[in-house]
């Protein structure tokens, strides 16, 4: 079986989770899907190519492999819905836009669903914890940045364009509100790129279960509209517009990086 991540430790307080990129199926979920779904159109693609430079500049990284089809490491084990509105869950049944992901009674049961949970879920939770809690030992305080991406227009979830950038932080409570101040006033010196904070993306599970402000870890995440860097209908990686989107990245990541050099006890 494959690993159920991949991790890279870092020099900086920095871990960027990345639990959505992972192309990987099970040999019973590979046999259950569409056609269409083989094609893993809702995956964060590209969202480990995109922070090369962020893991080159020091941080650790933790991306999972599997695909979120199989299951989605930023939803609570108990399938507890973190939104009121459509979304998809632990284990996703249907694409974004509502449609199957599974052939007619080929999706799969609770003996399935159990053995993921155990081998696919609990490692990268487990390996998330571990990382968080060296950094946290190791420099005094944590940053979390959990990174993902989304086609820029999905009418099931939201109305119109998404915005480029998609701040979340459970409303203010997964890092201080200085941080979010910071990191928005950074993007500023970025205008072509439009914004929000705790939009229609306020944070999932990992944004909402590890940030701890109170505990010196404070938790971001952010969801990108993937026409920032990739073509949206052939998912081919854009290089043209990554360079442009790295230097915002880069800048982000740093202003982070130094509002916590300056406020975070050590």
């Amino acid at each position: 079986m494959t690993n159920a991540f991949e991790l890279h430790q870092g020099r900086l307080p920095l871990l960027v989770s990345m639990p959505h990129p992972g192309t990987q199926l099970t040999p019973e979920i590979a046999s259950s899907l569409t056609a269409r779904a083989r094609r893993l159109e809702d995956t964060d693609w590209h969202i480990p190519l995109l922070y090369q430079p962020i893991r080159e500049l020091g941080a650790s990284v933790l991306s999972a492999n599997y695909s979120r089809y199989v299951v989605d490491l930023n939803r609570p084990a108990d399938d507890k819905p973190l939104y009121s509105t459509a979304t998809t869950g632990l284990f996703p049944d249907t694409f974004f836009d509502g449609e199957p992901l599974f052939e007619a009674g080929k999706a799969p049961d609770d003996a399935t669903k159990t053995a993921i949970l155990h081998t696919v879920w609990q490692p990268y939770h487990q390996a998330l914890a571990q990382e968080l809690a060296r950094l946290r030992d190791t420099f005094g305080y944590a940053l979390l940045w959990d990174a993902h991406s989304i086609k820029s227009v999905v009418p099931r979830l939201f109305d119109g364009k998404l915005p480029d950038l998609n701040f979340g932080t459970a409303d203010g409570a997964s890092c201080a509100p200085e941080l979010s101040t910071a990191l928005l006033a950074c993007s500023e010196a970025f205008p072509h790129y439009t914004k929000v904070l705790n939009g229609r993306f306020k944070g999932g599970y990992i944004t909402r279960h590890y940030g701890a402000p109170q505990q010196n870890i404070h938790a971001i995440q952010l969801e990108v509209a993937q026409c920032c860097y990739m073509d949206e209908t052939s998912f081919a990686f854009s290089e043209e517009k990554s360079e442009a989107f790295r230097q915002l990245l880069t800048s982000l990541i740093n202003t982070a990086l130094d509002w916590s050099r300056q406020q975070l006890p050590r």
